[in-house]
């Protein structure tokens, strides 16, 4: 599975990402700001503060986080079942 390495913030509600195959890229996540808990984006400073987690999660908080692998597919192009293709959907009793 491809693991992000590096997250860095931008101008405006961007991010700068890299990861472990060599892709890296800006993402724009201006969509999120200001609703629900990304309302943390309000103070730049706490934008600015953008790290990976131990579980490869990018966060601002403990409850302000985004899932890398949306990030990855958001940057690439890619659809899940590229970037996981060894995954079976849940069946209708999951």
């Amino acid at each position: 599975m491809v693991r992000p390495t590096a997250v860095k913030a931008r101008e405006g509600y961007r991010i700068w990402l890299s990861f472990s195959d060599g892709a890296e890229g800006e993402v724009d996540l201006s969509h999120l700001a200001g609703d629900g808990v990304f309302q943390v984006w309000d103070d730049r400073a706490r934008f600015e503060s953008v790290h990976l987690t131990s579980y490869d999660a990018v966060a601002w908080t403990e409850d302000a986080e985004l899932c890398a692998e949306a990030l990855y597919m958001r940057l690439t192009g890619l659809s899940a079942e590229e970037l996981m293709p060894d995954r079976r959907p849940l069946g209708a009793d999951a």
